[in-house]
């Protein structure tokens, strides 16, 4: 049987948690700590293959990694984007492909928007990382 989608975002969490210091949540947070990152589903297709035997979820991590003007955040920056490391993004999510047993597989696509967010007074550094999860 395929995943739930609270399964997916359930099991995304709890990769997102291994990165030391990243705050993790299975939804958007109501106010921003950095470094912070949720994942947000945006869309299932249903028919991979025959039957329900691939049911794919497109989701994006957003990742609020600092304040602009701070330097850790370009250097959480440089490590969040990584290939590999004990802080890259990608490196945390496809350590565990199946999500804790719920997927049959991941792939983490791309990174990708980075760039600024204002929220109030303050302006933060954000990235956002696409993946697709195969239920």
């Amino acid at each position: 049987m395929p995943a739930t989608a609270s399964q997916v975002l359930s099991g995304m969490k709890t990769r997102l948690q291994t990165v030391s210091g990243l705050r993790a949540f299975d939804y958007q947070p109501d106010a921003l700590n950095p470094p912070v990152a949720w994942t947000q589903l945006n869309g299932v297709t249903y028919h991979g293959a025959f039957g329900s035997g691939d049911v794919q979820y497109e989701a994006t991590v957003f990742v609020v990694v600092g304040r602009v003007s701070e330097r850790v955040a370009q250097s959480n920056l440089d490590a969040y984007l990584s290939y590999d490391g004990a802080s890259s993004i990608r490196n945390a999510i496809e350590g565990d492909t199946t999500l804790g047993g719920v997927a049959q597989t991941l792939v983490v696509n791309r990174s990708s928007s980075i760039r600024s967010l204002s929220v109030g007074e303050a302006e933060y550094l954000t990235i956002e990382i696409s993946l697709t999860v195969h239920g």
